[in-house]
């Protein structure tokens, strides 16, 4: 392993060149054609009055999704994670949401799949396709990305090299994901000072036809790089009007997939069982409660210079329960509560004897051949809030209020010199309340929020806590009437975020265990990292542009974040007395996480969409450029940033819409932190067919062109990881019911 790849350090990196700047040209020329589009516009048709301030949420939900219905875009989706029913083009927040309709085309293997082309969002997996690290805006591992699952957090950690807190879930059990990207999200848990992505399982309600009291599917498909397998088997069951139930299981068997050179990239074969069971029960006609399981048991060979090294076997169990009661003659009750616990155990067992050091003495020991290392996370959560409406003269409210509570519970193990001694055993409980109210007047938005965190972490020897409280404003205004700017909102947001330090920033110890000894040293100093977000936006939608029932959708923003006291690794030396490393014989430098005076990162986002009866185009992009700034002034690129990215979406529907054809470009911009990765253009093409009400055929090709490219995040592993090259995939998938 080498000395500055352990986590995120070895920062420096290239300025942006020219394919930056032709990315900001290329997206200034779009933003001005969208423009140019819905300017020339016709008059629109007359909106509709604005529903009572005491409209209740079910009620907002329905009309939502009727409009939705009718307008087709995914930016009028209601979001699942929204706590006052909007959809992702009336947030004054860059969200984004990503429907079942999408999740079917993309035939997603991997979630890096299932978010292609969402702005300001990467996926790193490395080698290990079945788990991956999300990356949102430059900002991701130990929390500051809130990843959950049917309202359950993922918060599993393993230290390694590359990405350091990892989730796993598989995309054919999950029917939509939406994105808040910025600690505007910070209503949603604590330390997201990044943003949340949230995955909603399948329900029986999407499956069953009004008609039905029972339906099934099979689905098989193959897909031609790494020969791999998916099967999938759902079964749903209505018991009675109030009460039904889902389940499904998922097989996936892949081998080494080839890279765009032809060459096999050794240990990214897998294979996975994953299941789902849901069951939603409805004991009043306000109120409604989900229980549900997700699951799933993985295993894949790691590899060491090419070279398989350990197995690794992975089991994953998530538990919610989730309860709602909206009352329609009581604008004070949207009550929810959310209950989930998540465990999530990996256990590693060596290949053959490996040259390792004695985490304890840092002396050399033989590892040998069938030895353990072992990882068991449970976390627990709970989260509560309540939405009541009214009114104040004539300005309408919607007032949010709750608390959330999370703890994990880390506990590894195994033989001295296993991996498992670099990730600290240890409990962490983080917790909050908040207060937020949503303001409408006519033309004026306002929303005002304030959240108060707590966090205390321990170990056998340490205990540590902290607590503060963060604020958010934004305002939003619709200032024109015309016909052809009615659907033009401005909006500009201040926010703020706490993230407490993990167990592993926090306890790290030992000695680094292949390659060269030295220290890692725990630092139960660290300040908690505090995000402060300034974000200039701009909402759009227009209908009956250029044909009538068509639909235009645009969210674009600009934001600078500063993340005080942000948390990196970094390298230090024997020979420097303040470092607090230990000088002696065989100590060429230590290890430690320790608080930067700030990291800043800013960028631009863009989403469009135009949909029409023909078909469908679509437009995103993220430029994003950060570094971060030492106690004494020292500047240095931040490895988390991503590549600048544009995604052009494009779909055809024939027979009756039965056949729609299409597919994506995206081009990624040469990054900053990975002197390997170059920029790159993917292409990729589908087709999906409904031959009848029961039998749907699909076929996708992903890097048709046989690309050969890096991850620009995996600039930080050991060695480099090229991408899959051209993939072909085919499935069929056969529905009955009764």
């Amino acid at each position: 392993m080498g000395l500055a790849t352990w986590g995120r350090t070895g920062l420096a990196g290239n300025s942006a060149g020219p394919g930056f700047r032709s990315i900001a040209k290329t997206i200034a020329a779009l933003m001005a054609g969208a423009a140019a589009i819905a300017l020339s516009a016709p008059a629109a048709q007359a909106q509709q009055a604005a529903q009572p301030a005491n409209q209740q949420q079910s009620g907002q939900k329905k009309n939502a999704d009727e409009k939705a219905a009718t307008e087709g875009t995914l930016l009028d989706k209601i979001l699942v994670i929204s706590r006052t029913g909007e959809t992702a083009i009336q947030s004054l927040a860059s969200a984004s949401h990503v429907d079942q309709e999408q999740l079917d085309r993309r035939m997603a293997t991997t979630p890096n799949e299932m978010l292609l082309g969402v702005p300001g969002v990467t996926v790193q997996a490395d080698a290990r396709r079945v788990s991956s690290s999300i990356n949102i805006r430059g900002l991701q591992d130990f929390g500051r990305v809130a990843v959950i699952v049917d309202g359950a957090r993922q918060d599993f950690q393993r230290s390694d090299h590359g990405t350091q807190s990892t989730f796993y879930v598989d995309p054919e059990l999950i029917k939509s994901v939406d994105v808040i990207r910025g600690p505007t999200a910070n209503t949603y848990g604590s330390g997201a000072i990044g943003g949340v992505v949230f995955f909603d399982t399948k329900d029986a309600a999407d499956f069953l036809k009004p008609d039905e009291t029972w339906a099934g599917s099979l689905t098989g498909r193959y897909e031609s790089n790494g020969k791999g397998w998916t099967t999938s088997a759902t079964g749903a069951y209505r018991i009675n009007e109030n009460w039904d139930v889902l389940g499904n299981i998922v097989y996936r068997d892949y081998g080494d997939y080839k890279n765009g050179g032809g060459d096999t990239v050794a240990g990214t074969g897998f294979d996975v069982l994953s299941g789902l069971v849901k069951t939603t029960i409805r004991p009043t006609e306000n109120s409604e409660l989900k229980l549900g399981w997700v699951g799933s048991k993985d295993g894949w060979t790691e590899t060491s210079g090419g070279v398989p090294a350990n197995d690794v076997d992975l089991k994953s169990n998530t538990f919610t329960a989730r309860y709602n009661i909206t009352d329609d003659a009581r604008s004070w009750l949207d009550l929810h509560i959310n209950a989930s616990y998540n465990r999530t155990n990996l256990d590693l067992t060596t290949l053959t004897a490996q040259n390792r050091f004695d985490p304890v003495t840092g002396l050399p020991v033989l590892l040998p051949a069938g030895s353990l290392s072992t990882f068991d996370v449970g976390t627990t959560g709970i989260d509560i809030w309540n939405t009541s409406r009214f009114e104040t003269a004539s300005v309408a409210h919607e007032l949010t209020y709750g608390g959330d509570w999370v703890g994990d519970d880390v506990d590894t193990g195994g033989t001295a010199g296993g991996d498992s001694f670099y990730t600290p055993s240890g409990k962490r409980n983080v917790s909050g309340a908040y207060i937020q109210d949503k303001l409408t007047w006519e033309w004026l938005e306002v929303i005002g929020g304030l959240r108060y965190d707590h966090y205390s972490l321990k170990d056998d020897t340490n205990e540590i806590s902290g607590d503060r409280v963060s604020p958010r404003i934004t305002v939003g205004v619709s200032p024109f009437e015309s016909a052809g700017l009615a659907g033009l909102q401005f909006y500009g947001t201040y926010a703020e975020g706490y993230r407490s330090p993990s167990l592993t920033e926090t306890l790290i110890s030992g000695n680094h265990p292949a390659g060269v000894s030295f220290p890692f040293l725990p630092n139960p100093n660290l300040k908690p990292e505090t995000g402060k977000t300034v974000e200039f936006g701009v909402n759009y939608k227009q209908n009956d542009i250029i044909e009538g029932g068509d639909a235009l959708r645009l969210k674009a923003a600009y934001f600078h974040n500063n993340v005080d006291d942000y948390i990196d690794g970094v390298t230090l030396s024997p020979f420097d007395p303040t470092s607090g490393c230990p000088f002696g014989p065989g100590i060429p430098i230590c290890f430690q996480y320790q608080n930067f005076a700030k990291a800043k990162i800013n960028g631009f986002e863009l989403e469009s969409v135009y949909e029409a009866g023909w078909g469908y185009a679509g437009l995103s992009a993220s430029i994003i450029d950060g570094h971060t700034i030492s106690y004494e002034g020292e500047r240095a690129d931040l490895a988390t940033i991503p590549s600048s990215q544009v995604t052009a979406q494009l779909g055809l529907r024939f027979l009756q819409d039965k056949l729609t054809v299409g597919g994506e470009v995206q081009y990624n911009g040469k990054p900053k932190g990975n002197p390997v990765a170059k920029d790159f253009t993917l292409v990729n093409a589908f087709a999906s067919y409904r031959a009848t009400d029961n039998l749907k055929l699909d076929v996708r090709a992903d890097n048709l062109f046989d690309v050969k490219y890096t991850n620009s995040l995996n600039g930080s592993t050991t060695a480099v990881l090229y991408e899959p090259g051209v993939t072909l995939k085919l499935a069929a998938t056969m529905r009955f019911g009764g």
